[in-house]
Order: C-alpha cells, then sequence, then structure tokens
C-alpha cells in the first residue's frame, strides 16, 4: 500500500528582505532586515509536512547547482528529516534564487527571480523515481522551463511527466506561479487530464479558465464557480482547489462543491505573505492523504496558511498538526 507524499520541481533560495515601502522604478527603499531560506514547492510543502506529522513519509525531487546554496537548500531537507536521494547536483547553472521585498506595513510582496538550475529540469529526471509514495506533488508550472516546453503527444513535457507518474501509480498533485501572461492555456491546460489534485489561487483560475472572478474588489461567488467549473472540464480527475484571502472552495468529481472561509487574523500579527500559499497546500495535501473531508482538508490548510502568515519566511511559521487542531478546536 502506498504512503507518503514525494514533490519535485522548483529547488530556490529565498532572500526575504523586509522593505518600507515599494519604490517607484528609479526611487529608492529601504531594506530592514534580510534572511536567507530554501523556498519553492518542494521545500516548502514538504518542510510544512514535516512540521504537521514526523512519521510521515516524504522525499524531495529536483535540481540545484554545485554550489553552497544548492547544498544548503538539501541540508535544510534532511534536518526535516525528508528524503533527498532524487535531487541531482548540475553544472549547467547556479541554483535558483529569489530576492522577495516584502513591504513592513501590509506584508505584500514582490519577486525577482533567477531560474539558474530549475530551468534544467526535464522529463529525463522523472524515469528513474522509483517510491512508494501515494502523492507526487510537481510545482511550479510556469517557471519550469524544460517541463513547460511544448511536447507533440502530450501538449507540454509537464503533461508528458505526469501521464508516466500516473502510470508508476501515483496520484498527481500540480501548483502554479502566478504571472501575469497569456501562456496558461499553452501549459496549463494539457496537463490537466493527467492531474488528480489541482491546488491554485484566483489569479491563476482566472487566466485559466478566462473568468473575472473578482467585481469591484470583492469575489463574485458565481463567477468563481463557473471558473471552478470550466477548469474541471479540462480533465481533472479527482478535486480542484482555489484559495483567495477571503477564503477557498473545493470542487470534486463527486459533484461537491465546498466554500470555507479563511481564519481571521489581526493585519499586525501578518509578517509576510511568503509561502502562504504552499502552506495551504500543504493542508491540502495531508487532508487527501490522511482521507478528511473537504470541509476539514479546507480548514486544515487555512490554519496552515494562518500560522505561515505570522512569520516573514517560507516556512518559519510552520507548526504541528496538533497545534493547528488546538486552533481549528477539533
Amino acid at each position: 500500500m502506498r504512503n507518503g507524499i514525494m514533490s519535485g520541481g522548483n529547488l530556490i533560495m529565498d532572500y526575504v528582505k523586509i522593505i518600507d515601502i515599494l519604490p517607484q522604478e528609479g526611487m529608492l527603499a529601504n531594506i530592514e532586515s534580510i534572511q536567507a531560506c530554501p523556498g519553492g514547492a518542494p521545500h516548502n510543502c514538504l518542510v510544512d509536512l514535516a512540521k504537521f506529522d514526523m512519521g510521515l513519509p516524504l522525499s524531495a525531487m529536483g535540481l540545484v547547482g554545485n554550489d553552497e546554496t544548492g547544498r544548503q537548500i538539501a541540508d535544510t531537507f534532511t534536518v526535516n528529516g525528508i528524503d533527498t536521494s532524487y535531487i541531482t547536483i548540475t553544472d549547467k547553472a547556479l541554483t535558483s534564487y529569489t530576492d522577495v521585498m516584502t513591504v513592513k506595513s501590509n506584508g505584500k510582496r514582490t519577486f525577482f527571480h533567477y531560474r539558474g538550475a530549475n530551468q534544467f529540469l526535464d522529463e529525463t529526471h522523472f524515469e528513474c523515481i522509483r517510491t512508494n509514495a501515494r502523492i507526487f506533488h510537481l510545482g511550479y508550472l510556469l517557471l519550469l522551463d524544460a517541463l513547460d516546453a511544448p511536447d507533440a503527444q502530450f501538449g507540454t513535457k509537464a503533461a508528458k511527466v505526469l501521464s508516466m507518474l500516473k502510470s508508476e501509480g501515483y496520484e498527481t498533485s500540480v501548483d502554479v506561479v502566478s504571472e501575469d501572461s497569456s501562456r496558461y492555456n499553452d501549459i496549463i491546460t494539457p496537463c490537466m487530464k493527467h492531474v488528480d489534485y489541482f491546488t491554485i489561487n484566483e489569479v491563476e483560475a482566472a487566466h485559466i479558465a478566462n473568468i473575472q472572478i473578482r467585481t469591484n474588489g470583492l469575489i463574485n461567488h458565481n463567477s468563481l464557480q463557473d471558473a471552478a467549473a470550466k477548469i474541471m472540464s479540462f480533465g481533472v480527475k479527482k478535486q480542484l482547489v482555489i484559495h483567495f484571502p477571503e477564503g477557498g472552495i473545493c470542487m470534486n468529481t463527486q459533484g461537491e462543491y465546498h466554500y470555507e472561509p479563511s481564519i481571521a487574523i489581526r493585519p499586525e500579527d501578518i509578517k509576510g505573505t511568503v509561502g502562504a500559499g504552499d502552506a495551504f497546500c500543504a493542508g491540502i495535501l495531508y487532508g487527501v492523504h490522511e482521507n478528511l473531508s473537504v470541509k476539514d482538508m479546507l480548514r486544515t490548510a487555512h490554519a496552515s496558511a494562518h500560522f505561515n502568515l505570522k512569520n516573514p519566511t517560507s516556512t518559519g511559521g510552520a507548526v504541528s498538526m496538533k497545534t493547528i487542531r488546538e486552533l481549528l478546536m477539533y
């Protein structure tokens, strides 16, 4: 019987810089503090999951450069009890990194990204994966150049990889990066029929479905449900989750559609939003793996994101499942 979660994709070092303002082009802002911490979907989700439950088998895969930054990322996985057998070192580029500019007053962040080693992660790196994990979580599409490339049969190389993973017995999960572009339909849509669990935010959902989800700054729940239905029609096998600051919804192939509000947090308690989406996703992955109800899965995800917001780094706010359940009082 399969057990555990594996995640592959972007391995990144985040340099989180707290700034007083986000300046206009050519103007100056003050950096008040700097913290370096690993980031990217595999690191953020897996470390959050490790904090939830140290007994859950977890594995990471991806590419790092032959440099100290890559070794630091691998060491962080090891310290958290996460298997690193499928992390490969490449001499083609330095380890990927991101300068994360976080405005002190509101926690909003702006990213400056160096693609580095991640751009060379391709289908060949997935061919040798042999684990007993139940779920393989891939992220972030739109930020993995070789996997986002076209494929004559599957549409994209990522779709080919996801099909291969499913044929090996994995349930597949996917996350994407938010960008303001027209690439979503070409890169994301071909993957959908090979994806069991799709977790995205409202910005990504609006781009994929080509439906405006907010009206006058507020979530339009009719449009949200229409967008969810359209994305599911692209072939998602089991469930779609869309999250946004006010809450999150889940639509699945059993016909369920459930909305769950976020957990309130005081604005002064928000130290940053880096990794909040991955913290939410980790809660979804945990809920799926542990067969929680849709309601409890979404509440767990919201609680995970809630604690993430209290720390400026991607995983510094991660807590145990005991602490999450105490917050949720169940």
